[in-house]
């Protein structure tokens, strides 16, 4: 039976100016298993695996971030390799709460779940201080099995269970509870093996849509999720789009058809706690083929479309108290379709919720954090020739384009990913400023007058 969606229960818009706030009273354990966003799904794991270059510092970019979601007293973030040097220097230098560090590789991390199922210690000198770690809680990018079983071990417990993670990032559940509650939803079809997705694709095709897109029930960062045609031949989806069960095909919502004169991609940013929730920014997507390349805040298009702002907090209001009554607890992005027709007025589709630190997480928290009152805009880059993170700093610092507190302004890298010799690949860039054009113009100047080449890419 469905968990009971409690309508009483607190949702707080937290106006541009003031910054968020989290957990103001607990700490944290945190281990950043980006590879267990598919809850058992290897399928999922190894191909996001695949496509991701740097996996092992992806979870440096939580560094700058846990002491701000987490107040509550001493931290440690527990990550595959350690972050670049120079990048801690810098977040020192901004007086930002910096956790303890402990490195459990991705192999080491599994070793220990597969321990673990079997009632076996978990057999890891990190585990064993950690669990005299005077913090109470253990969190992940999502509370998979392992994350639970560990917590247990360690007498210790989850801010989320794990069935709330798992039915939390569900994209079928979610999509039932807004048919259930008369929110817009595109057309969507359920198909549970390939020859049904075709089925599903060429009913669409009559009804006239020239794509649809197949959505596995779990997925992330794009896997998961594929664009197909609605005219024959249609490539195979692979059976991680099976994993949890039937996936969902929808008719794709593109301009020229239906009316649609115009398509935006806003986010809305959550914090679930235990007794209210939080929606404390709203951002525009930056995508390029459904991948996510990066977000700015707020989305330059609202002062032209009144009572759109309202529409999206409230449908991102609903959900996130679907979201608390599964039993998840922590921060999460409501991504939306927005559609526009040529007669005027929208519809706002609630597409998916993504139930943990997200993409568009980290810039939003920091840039409250800094410049309550400021805009902001992230993007991924990636150096044409690989260079060392110190060097990259210095760069930024000498064309005073580098953040600076005291203005509340300028470029602060969220992350650096790094090859195996330590030399910075690409990084997470976010530009903070007094309004949208400031913010753009900073990325666009250092993109173009720092003596470093590099491109926009996708956050992989």
């Amino acid at each position: 039976m469905a968990p009971t969606v409690d309508d009483d229960l607190p949702v707080t818009v937290v106006d541009s100016g003031a910054a968020p706030r989290f957990w103001s009273d607990r700490n944290v354990i945190f281990f950043a298993n980006l590879l267990s966003l598919f809850f058992g799904n290897r399928d999922g794991a190894r191909l996001l695996r695949s496509e991701i270059s740097c996996v092992d510092s992806y979870g440096g970019r939580l560094l700058p971030l846990i002491g701000l979601l987490y107040a509550g007293g001493e931290n440690v973030l527990v990550l595959e390799r350690h972050p670049e040097p120079s990048l801690v220097a810098l977040y020192r230098e901004l007086g930002l709460p910096l956790p303890e560090i402990e490195i459990v590789t991705r192999e080491e991390l599994v070793a220990i779940g597969e321990r673990l199922a079997e009632g076996d210690d978990p057999g890891h000198p990190v585990i064993d201080r950690l669990a005299q770690r005077a913090a109470e809680v253990i969190d992940g990018f999502v509370t998979d099995e392992t994350i639970a079983r560990l917590a247990q071990a360690m007498g210790k417990r989850t801010l989320s269970t794990f069935s709330g993670s798992h039915r939390g990032n569900n994209k079928l559940l979610l999509h039932r509870f807004l048919e259930e509650s008369g929110l817009p939803v595109p057309p969507t079809r359920l198909a549970a093996d390939e020859s049904e997705v075709a089925a599903a694709l060429e009913a669409f095709r009559r009804a006239g849509f020239r794509r649809g897109v197949a959505k596995a029930q779990v997925g992330a960062s794009g896997i998961g999720l594929m664009k197909l045609p609605t005219e024959p031949p249609f490539p195979p989806l692979g059976p991680a789009f099976f994993h949890e069960g039937p996936c969902l095909v929808q008719g794709w919502l593109a301009v020229g058809e239906h009316g649609v004169t115009e398509v935006r991609s806003p986010s809305v940013q959550i914090f679930v706690g235990d007794d209210a929730i939080s929606l404390y920014d709203l951002t525009e997507q930056i995508l390029e083929d459904s991948i996510h390349q990066g977000n700015e805040s707020p989305p330059p298009y609202l002062a032209g479309h009144p009572g759109l702002r309202d529409e999206l907090f409230r449908q991102a209001g609903q959900a996130s108290r679907w979201l608390h009554a599964q039993g998840y607890r922590g921060t999460a992005s409501a991504d939306f379709i927005l559609t526009f027709p040529g007669s005027g007025g929208f519809t706002a589709y609630l597409c998916e919720i993504n139930a943990r630190v997200t993409g568009a997480t980290y810039p939003s928290v920091l840039a409250r954090h800094f410049h309550p009152a400021g805009c902001w805009r992230m993007r991924n880059l990636e150096l044409r020739k690989p260079l060392p993170g110190g060097q990259l700093l210095d760069k930024l610092r000498d064309h005073s384009e580098r953040f600076d507190p005291a203005r509340g302004t300028g470029i602060l890298p969220v992350n650096f990913n790094l090859e195996a010799d330590g030399l910075v690949r690409k990084g997470q860039f976010l530009a903070i400023g007094d309004s949208l054009a400031h913010c753009r113009g900073l990325l666009d100047t250092a993109r173009h007058d720092l003596p470093v080449e590099w491109d926009y890419t996708k956050d992989r």
